[in-house]
């Protein structure tokens, strides 16, 4: 066989080995994909698929069977400088406790918003009954993932749910329980070091920034998946 014949050989090869490369990625892709419907699938430019979540503005990719996501906007948020290596090592402490209790923080944001959009859709005389049974079920959510955390992670999680309401964990049991109940939770998160009336403030508090900046490093990598509305909070410049 002449040698200009084994390389056009060669060169066949190489391009039918790439083509069913490309194919079964494609097929790899379509089953991490699997629960997405194939008319929401989409190509970039590069005819990699991708499927963009628009709760979270970003195109979320299958890469080595992990996921990537690749948000529309990202929010530089510098580290905080560090006074010395055990400043460090509480910033990367947080991270790890961040990333514990933000699942807890999301079950425990979905289900009050879903009953204070309920509240929003009932006439007044239906609320009392509603809010007796469906409030006291979310309330003792609260209760029963309040326990289970570290005074650490209790702090986060109630830093989460300022951010994510505006209201502090004091103030949302009282609503859904009352105002006895919150003057008992509250001294129940003050035995455990966990103060439940303090503000979320990255710019006066130091351990905030430290949670702010974790919060967008995570969200920007696509650690953590961002709720809804969790732009609208500003920090203070």
């Amino acid at each position: 066989m002449k040698f200009h014949k084994i390389i056009i050989i060669l060169i066949l090869l190489v391009i039918s080995s790439q083509f069913h490369a490309q194919n079964d990625s494609i097929v790899i892709e379509l089953k991490a994909l699997k629960d997405i419907p194939r008319d929401k699938l989409q190509k970039d430019e590069m005819g990699n698929i991708f499927y963009y979540d628009e709760k979270q503005k970003a195109r979320i990719y299958e890469v080595n069977g992990e996921k990537v996501v690749m948000m529309d906007e990202l929010f530089l948020v510098s580290k905080p400088r560090f006074n010395n290596d055990l400043d460090r090592n509480y910033y990367f402490f947080l991270n790890k406790k961040l990333n514990r209790v933000y699942p807890y923080f999301m079950t425990a944001l979905e289900q009050y918003n879903d009953i204070e959009d309920e509240l929003a859709k009932i006439d007044n005389d239906q609320k009392r009954s509603y809010a007796k049974k469906k409030q006291e079920q979310l309330a003792n959510q609260y209760e029963t993932q309040l326990r289970d955390l570290t005074k650490t992670e209790g702090r986060i999680f109630a830093k989460l749910m300022y951010r994510a309401t505006g209201k502090s964990v004091y103030e949302i049991i009282k609503e859904l329980r009352g105002g006895w109940s919150a003057f008992w939770w509250n001294v129940k998160g003050s035995i455990a070091d966990v103060d439940i009336k303090e503000p979320y403030d990255p710019y006066a508090n130091r351990q905030d920034t430290f949670v702010e900046s974790l919060l967008q490093s995570n969200w920007n990598l696509g650690y953590l998946q961002p709720y809804e509305g969790y732009k609208d909070f500003k920090i203070k410049k």
